[in-house]
């Protein structure tokens, strides 16, 4: 029988070298139930046995008792700014300045993300994370070991045996956008006040005195420089050799990285991340360009503030200041009334804003937000522009209150506010013409039933004529009919008639998706179609049932529960399905046999011809692969479209396959057969 701390010591390796998988490597070769089982038991042993506990155990996350403040910490070696470039002849006169004093024609640079989060120093002593610090003036931070110490993609042990025995690890510390939605809904749930943005939302919770709140928050992090670093064995010679190697010891560096010789290839890699930041899952506010030569950064030095060999070209400004103009109310296809605030144009994040949201009358409050304010806009990416605060120094003298309405504006019912709730809504359904429009434009949209054609204007059209009061209606058009509406010709009308036809095909979970469920996302859709694999048990499942899916909890539940419990939504799915609706039977494995690619995982990137992305996506996942957002030494195969960049560099780095998407479709159809 194994002695306790053997069997200690080797639970701890195995949930190290399982966390790197999931957390590093995005390639678990386990399940969750797997990790868990091993997790519990390594808890059990540590509480029967506390002689071998270990500062370094991965159950050493859950976060210490408050602190009374946090201690100052000096660094060794100071962390800098940089330098901002705002264009393209600013990059220019860097890099000419770079090879003038290097004395060299041209330069190879490292090209990489600039996070928008919180700049950290992680120090490792003989492999174990000793120590953590806030960049604080550049000099002497704040110590933040204990809160760091609760972000999972932080390794508490390095990976590796010839570990140096001092290692200095700069990087940022972030919240991606999807952990900062859950975070700010739970937020509001419990009568809080939200963050305004996932930057804000990361320092506040770096800077908790209590770690077990930090523990709770959706942070990651990413390294991307050393600091000191002390070591008998050799060291990099370069950046990229640098983060190459962190990355060996477990730590997360940046998957978008490259290297680039000159200005011209340094702008090239701006615009091909620029197109790519509204899709990513966490901000970025810039790229940073680093020499990649340790020897000509150490030559190039730098002067009091900054380093002489890097710099920061910085996107468009994501937060501007302009003034509401009025304060208006939209009906959302729930019933939601949200306040929007009507806006001087502004120019922020690559675009003109005139509106923002205002979420609710809370926020309303909690802003202090008059009509005639002065307030700070903030735009990410795809996000809806929303009021960051009020500059409140500058408020004129002639302001007016904003004054939430008693009733529906679009059909004067009463509206509602239920209990522990933020927002009113009008309880009108389907009779609410606001509502009306709104579902149809959801359920039309690219992610539900994707039906080409069909925008805001012509649904706006076909309400307003009477043509469409629920979804199915759309599937009784005719091109006859069509091409009576304005601005609607004989060709318009056919194409559109055939585009609702192609809509008829679907998946199951592009279907849930499109009903607008409450609080079901495309995410949950997907679970819940592949959890009870038709439309009848879904329909008929209860609540206690529902919550075996994953990511359903009681609230989800009840939602969706009440919606197929409400007798003209399941009139209208019982409708939807006669006029045509279908999607493929979930496929069965013959006895004794798995799905073709089970235990697989595949990445989807570039533009698709025949098949959109996701739909690419959702039949992978029919043959039982996994689709991942990111490459890796365990992808199986990546499918490589037009436009395709880091990822297919990366497979290509790695030596995994890559197919087009004329092998795709021939293998789908093969492992369909």
């Amino acid at each position: 029988m194994t002695d306790p701390e053997t069997r200690i010591a080797s639970l701890r390796e195995q949930l190290r070298v399982w966390g790197a998988e999931y957390y590093q490597a995005d390639a678990p070769s386990v399940t969750d139930s797997e990790y868990d089982r091993a997790f519990q038991e390594l808890l059990g042993l540590e509480a029967e046995y506390p002689e071998f506990a270990a500062a370094d155990s991965p159950t050493q996350r859950v976060g210490a008792a408050p602190l009374a403040s946090f201690p100052s910490v000096v660094h060794r070696m100071p962390m800098l700014s940089l330098d901002n470039a705002f264009n393209h002849e600013d990059m220019n006169d860097f890099d000419r300045r770079v090879c003038e004093r290097a004395g060299v024609d041209s330069v190879r640079y490292v090209c990489e993300p600039k996070l928008d989060g919180i700049a950290v120093s992680v120090v490792y002593e003989s492999g174990k994370l000793a120590q953590a610090a806030t960049r604080g003036d550049g000099q002497r931070g704040e110590g933040i070991t204990e809160n760091i110490r609760t972000i999972d993609v932080i390794p508490l042990r390095l990976i590796g045996d010839d570990l140096p025995g001092y290692l200095e690890v700069r990087g940022e510390v972030f919240m991606p956008r999807s952990g900062f939605e859950v975070l700010n809904r739970r937020t509001l749930l419990d009568g809080g006040r939200p963050f305004a943005n996932p930057r804000n939302a990361a320092a506040g919770s770096l800077r908790q005195l209590d770690s077990r709140i930090t523990r709770r928050r959706p942070l990651a992090f990413c390294a991307y420089a050393l600091g000191v670093v002390e070591s008998d064995g050799p060291l990099p010679d370069s950046h990229d050799e640098a983060m190459q190697w962190l990355k060996t010891l477990g730590l997360p560096v940046s998957e978008l990285r490259e290297l680039a010789t000159g200005a011209a290839a340094c702008e090239a890699y701006y615009h091909r991340l620029a197109a790519q930041r509204d899709s990513l899952d966490y901000d970025i506010d810039g790229i940073v360009y680093k020499v990649d030569d340790f020897s000509l950064q150490r030559r190039l030095g730098a002067v009091s503030r900054a380093p002489r060999w890097a710099i920061a070209r910085k996107f468009p400004a994501q937060e501007e200041m302009t003034q509401v103009l009025d304060v208006e109310f939209q009906v959302g296809r729930t019933g939601a009334v949200t306040p929007v605030a009507r806006l001087e144009p502004v120019f922020v994040g690559g675009v003109t804003v005139s509106n923002a949201t205002l979420h609710n009358a809370d926020e309303v409050s909690r802003l202090n937000l008059q009509i005639g304010d002065t307030v700070v806009i903030r735009r990410a990416g795809d996000v809806i522009p929303q009021v960051v605060s009020v500059v409140t120094e500058r408020r004129p003298a002639n302001t007016r209150s904003v004054v939430f309405p008693g009733n529906c504006p679009a059909c004067s019912s009463t509206l509602v506010r239920a209990e522990g709730e933020a927002v009113w809504r009008c309880e009108a359904g389907l009779v609410c013409p606001a509502q009306q429009r709104a579902s149809v434009e959801h359920f039309v949209s690219r992610r539900a039933m994707d039906i080409d054609g069909l925008g805001e204007k012509i649904v706006e059209q076909l309400i307003a004529e009477g043509l469409v009061t629920n979804v199915a209606d759309l599937f009784e058009l005719d091109v006859a009919t069509l091409a009576g509406l304005e601005r609607m010709g004989q060709r318009s009308a056919q194409n559109l008639v055939n585009a609702i036809a192609a809509s008829r095909e679907t998946t199951l979970a592009r279907f849930i998706y499109s009903l607008g469920i409450r609080e079901v996302g495309e995410a949950t859709a997907r679970q819940l179609a592949d959890y009870f694999a038709n439309l009848e048990a879904l329909m008929s499942a209860s609540t206690a049932q529902l919550q075996e899916v994953d990511d359903v909890g009681p609230v989800v539940a009840d939602h969706i529960h009440a919606f197929f419990q409400q007798g003209r939504n399941r009139e209208t799915v019982a409708r939807l399905v006669n006029l045509g609706i279908h999607w493929p039977a979930p496929a069965a494995p013959q006895a004794g046999e798995g799905l073709p690619l089970e235990g697989q995982i595949w990445v989807v990137t570039g533009k698709l011809e025949s098949l959109s992305r996701e739909q690419a996506e959702e039949r992978l996942r029919g043959l039982g692969a996994r689709v991942s957002s990111s490459v890796s030494g365990k992808t199986t195969a990546v499918v490589a479209g037009p436009g395709a960049g880091s990822k297919l560099k990366k497979a290509e780095q790695l030596g995994v396959e890559v197919i087009d998407e004329a092998a795709l479709l021939e293998r789908l159809e093969k492992d369909t057969s």
